[in-house]
């Protein structure tokens, strides 16, 4: 979570407490240092953020709107497990959304474009050669944000980033796949390439096919994890971490 001074002073810059909250739990539960069924203790995060419960509370209350967490009476309230229509619900608007910005950024990409996106995949390649994982997804998110911006849409990536949580934690899950940092690599190298030529027919399938690839990744995650993964609403038998402690992040 965000270092407690940290959020103290973005307080003291005026910004509202349950706002920041919700952003640092949010953060947590999205990279997967709280992993899905871990417990989560009001009183814990209240005092481990010098925050009283009641925006500890609130936040937790958007928090199951976006289906992050899951609040049981009674029981408590835990970090939801991954669903796959929530993914496949992720999925539908982020392709919806980033496959038609790439019909309008095909003809009107300049030089400076696709030398923007082309020193993301130099980073993305050096991100990959050191195994670096959380560099890598943030390489991806700056990459697909920077096809957005080049077709005049940047501005609708913040609407693209809130709606894909669920599916998030499903791409940092797959990313210890056995050459799965190449494999993405390689296909964002064939946008920028079928990008830079014009063609937009090919550079449609090709984004299609990059963002569809996720559904095969749950498969092969959840026949490992199947723990991490719930078609139900019922609750099921919590895990023992609490998020105060946090969860540990899984390997592949």
């Amino acid at each position: 979570m965000a270092p407690v001074e940290g959020l103290h002073a973005a307080r003291s810059r005026g910004r509202n407490t349950r706002q920041l909250v919700h952003e640092a739990l949010r953060s947590r539960i999205v990279s997967l240092e709280l992993e899905p069924g871990t417990a989560i203790s009001e009183n814990d995060l209240a005092a481990e953020l010098g925050v009283s419960r009641t925006p500890v509370r609130e936040s937790l209350i958007l928090l199951a709107d976006e289906g992050l967490v899951d609040i049981y009476p009674q029981m408590g309230t835990f970090v939801s497990r991954i669903r796959e229509r929530d993914v496949a619900s992720a999925q539908f608007i982020r392709e919806a959304l980033e496959r038609a910005a790439l019909r309008d950024a095909v003809g009107r990409t300049t030089e400076r474009d696709i030398a923007d996106l082309k020193a993301l995949l130099a980073a993305q390649e050096e991100a990959d050669r050191r195994t670096d994982r959380e560099g890598f997804f943030r390489l991806d998110e700056e990459f697909h944000a920077r096809l957005m911006a080049v077709s005049g849409h940047g501005s609708a990536w913040p609407v693209v980033s809130q709606a894909k949580a669920q599916l998030d934690r499903a791409r940092r899950l797959s990313l210890p796949l056995t050459a799965q940092m190449t494999r993405l690599v390689g296909q964002h190298r064939e946008i920028v390439e079928l990008l830079e030529a014009g063609d937009l027919d090919r550079a449609d399938e090709a984004l299609c096919s990059h963002l569809r690839l996720v559904f095969s990744d749950v498969e092969k995650i959840r026949a490992r994890h199947p723990e991490l993964f719930s078609d139900q609403d019922a609750p099921v038998r919590p895990r023992r971490e609490t998020a105060r402690r946090g969860g540990s992040r899984r390997e592949t």
